[in-house]
């Protein structure tokens, strides 16, 4: 009789190319069976965030009724301050949560920042196995005492064979990308004003934004004000799959969030031998060293942006042998093929400690 499969409960949002990485290395790997719940309200509005909490505060029962349906083996979810949470007290033993950036504190002025201070000291405690995704995120777990032996220190890793390692770009031409969502904390428009400055120094680009979010509209106008909207593509949203080739056509990777996890995004650029220059920030300093493998810029510093840019642009023969050895790097520590069945192997080890128990 064949065994059936081990069914892993996943709380979070499915549609997060993080989410999709992490789901689809369980099924590939780990031949695991994925019931996924996530909260159905947006949370771009007032309002809408109101009707969110409402529906945070009843996800206990209808979390309940899938478990008593799908008798899941393990439950798994990201946030530590939201989802996290609610693997704690959904009932379903092991349990692992995976802290998403620095803290999951976001935002550090919130008046709510006390109640999920609470609610994620309360699902450090109940987790069997903690995600660090970066060495990083460890630094906050290691202040507020948490268990480091649950803690397991691993990036998801990214698909080496999409993320093949094939530019096309033209080295002779700055062509950029940018892949992270139009929201204000990624600072686009620090961007944009970087290239304008650019071009007023006589020097051709082109410009590639991907993703969508709020701020789209009013960077469409921004580029259009400072007269670069010939070189600047927003794309919108597209299929993931898309993404590689559009990478492989840059040589250049901008990232300029004010805060930072463990940027697949990086990784992803990484792979692709697009040369990184990002924001500054501990999460970016834990994988790149300024002009060794890429360039770190201030915060919001749009003329230090665009020197560095035009700097790189400059030391050809620097910036060839800096994405060579990021592409190694990415294969040594962020192989999605080893890094998933890594941690395919400790959930089913975890799930055969428990029913044997």
């Amino acid at each position: 009789m064949e065994t059936p499969k081990r069914k892993i409960l996943f709380l979070g949002e499915t549609f997060r190319a993080d989410a999709i990485t992490w789901i689809n290395g369980l099924k590939e790997f780990g031949d695991f069976e994925i019931i996924t719940w996530e909260l159905k309200t947006p949370n771009n509005t007032f309002v809408h965030r109101m009707l969110r909490v409402f529906e945070f505060c009843l996800a206990y029962f209808s979390i309940k009724k899938i478990v008593k349906q799908e008798k899941p083996d393990m439950v798994i979810a990201e946030r530590t301050t939201s989802y996290g949470f609610l693997a704690a007290i959904s009932g379903v033993k092991p349990i692992a949560i995976a802290q998403q950036g620095r803290t999951d504190l976001w935002p550090e002025n919130a008046i709510t920042l006390p109640l999920k201070r609470i609610i994620q000291n309360y699902a450090f405690k109940k987790a069997t196995l903690i995600h660090a995704w970066g060495p990083l995120m460890t630094v906050s777990m290691q202040e507020v005492h948490v268990d480091m032996k649950k803690v397991l220190i691993l990036p998801k890793g990214i698909d080496l064979e999409a993320f093949e390692n094939h530019n096309t770009a033209n080295p002779k031409k700055i062509n950029a990308i940018v892949t992270r969502s139009l929201q204000p904390e990624y600072c686009h428009d620090c961007i944009i004003e970087a290239f304008a400055l650019l071009k007023k120094r006589g020097f051709d680009f082109s410009l590639t934004i991907v993703g969508d979010g709020k701020q789209l509209p009013f960077l469409k106008m921004l580029t259009k004000e400072l007269a670069i909207d010939k070189q600047v593509c927003f794309t919108g949203r597209i299929p993931n799959s898309e993404l590689p080739k559009m990478l492989q056509q840059a040589n250049f990777y901008i990232s300029m969030p004010i805060t930072e996890g463990v940027s697949a995004s990086l990784f992803e650029a990484m792979a692709c031998q697009c040369y990184p220059i990002v924001s500054n920030i501990p999460g970016n300093q834990s994988w790149i060293n300024q002009r060794e493998n890429g360039q770190l810029i201030t915060i919001n510093d749009a003329e230090m942006l665009s020197n560095e840019l035009l700097w790189a642009f400059e030391n050809e023969s620097y910036r060839m042998e800096a994405i060579q050895k990021n592409r190694l790097f990415v294969e040594k520590n962020a192989n999605y093929s080893i890094n998933m069945k890594q941690i395919a192997m400790q959930y089913h080890q975890l799930i055969n400690l428990f029913k044997s128990n």
